[in-house]
């Protein structure tokens, strides 16, 4: 079932959204070669704290950290803990912040100190891919014009989507009807309409888009060791058109012009 939000819920979800984005930025600040991720969820957990929130991941379902932090071939759901973050690095955090009762989410990947070209390529085209499916997030249109979207854009660029994990509707739970795949056809899907919020993720790979659940039974890697990157928002259907709710303000600018 689809739950749509009212005008005072989707403020709601603003808010907590701000303390999701100031969040990514504020653990990007400390990541810097011979950091731990374990010392970055740290820095991530007290600051949420700070800030009034919840960190929605912890405790989710067993899930034992704050946030999740996903290097270099991981996808998603990176358990941190004692890998040391080197040069070169590709580093996704993925943030969830439940404030006053509703939750938003976002993840980001950074490229740590000189990373190679076709490392820098991947970040471009896994940015463009999140803005050419939000820009698609209008009353109207279906969540396969999301998803047709970011494919034809990662695949024109020779890169994959990974097909076996999707975005979704986010609000009052961390996971709400529809699912939003990275793969589609035009005109698919359920219908977008004003008051939905959902969580828009491109998860890409620069090989295959074939991955495996790793033994913590949590992290997910791409199985042919190939570099990944995520990024992530959510955004609510305005009769305006899509308004990101997990936008990083002065810190980060908005992948809508």
């Amino acid at each position: 079932m689809i739950v749509r939000k009212s005008a005072q819920e989707i403020e709601k979800m603003a808010a907590a959204g701000s303390v999701v984005a100031d969040t990514i930025a504020h653990v990007g600040e400390h990541l810097e070669p011979g950091i731990t991720t374990g010392e970055l969820d740290r820095i991530a957990d007290e600051f949420i704290a700070a800030h009034g929130g919840v960190p929605t991941s912890k405790g989710y379902r067993g899930y034992p950290r704050a946030i999740c932090i996903s290097p270099n071939d991981m996808v998603v759901h990176g358990i941190p803990g004692g890998y040391v973050v080197r040069e070169g690095d590709l580093v996704t955090i993925d943030v969830g912040v439940t404030l006053d009762g509703y939750i938003a989410d976002s993840a980001f990947t950074f490229g740590i100190g000189e990373i190679a070209a076709e490392s820098q390529r991947l970040l471009n085209v896994g940015r463009e891919a999140l803005a050419a499916g939000i820009a698609q997030a209008r009353p109207g249109n279906r969540v396969g014009d999301i998803s047709s979207a970011v494919q034809r854009l990662v695949e024109s660029n020779g890169f994959s989507v990974v097909r076996s994990l999707v975005g979704h509707g986010v609000g009052r739970s961390y996971h709400e009807d529809p699912h939003i795949p990275n793969f589609g056809d035009q005109g698919r899907g359920p219908q977008l309409s004003e008051g939905m919020t959902i969580a828009i993720e491109p998860m890409i790979t620069a090989g295959t888009p074939d991955v495996y659940v790793q033994d913590d039974e949590w992290s997910i890697s791409t199985e042919d060791g190939s570099l990944a990157c995520h990024f992530e928002h959510t955004v609510a259907i305005t009769a305006a058109g899509p308004r990101i709710l997990t936008g990083a303000r002065d810190r980060e600018p908005s992948l809508l012009k």
